[in-house]
């Protein structure tokens, strides 16, 4: 796992949620209809606004691989251990992952992210991920 790289909430005003937090110093770079992510442009970590019509997930928190192969790998793992995993997923933003519950029903995401970081579909250049720590 590189890190915790983002949170998702629900919010029931998209945009005065964006104003708070680029009031706080994230960038938008995801927009949709019905949902928004914002991120840090000092290293990329951010928060998935959730509209109440985000039907894909509910709030959850992520941890970022900068590896897919190893996101592949925690899946078989927790599916061969017989805990309950989602399908992995591979996104339009290059981007791949999988949904599952804590053993005490917290949401939470595994999620590979390029090292280029994650594509902006408002125009503003992509926020590249965390250099991984060199082991020493």
């Amino acid at each position: 796992m590189t890190r915790l790289g983002h949170v998702a909430v629900r919010v029931q005003d998209m945009e005065r949620a964006k104003r708070f937090y680029e009031g706080l110093g994230l960038r938008l770079t995801w927009d949709a209809h019905d949902w928004a992510y914002m991120q840090s442009p000092d290293n990329g970590d951010g928060i998935a606004l959730l509209s109440p019509a985000y039907r894909a997930a509910g709030p959850h928190f992520a941890f970022h691989f900068s590896d897919r192969a190893e996101v592949d790998a925690v899946h078989d793992r927790l599916a061969a251990q017989g805990h309950p995993v989602g399908p992995v997923h591979d996104h339009r933003d290059g981007t791949a992952s999988f949904y599952l519950q804590d053993p005490e029903g917290n949401w939470l995401e595994v999620l590979y992210e390029p090292a280029t970081g994650i594509p902006s579909n408002v125009g503003a250049a992509a926020i590249p991920a965390p250099a991984a720590k060199q082991a020493g």
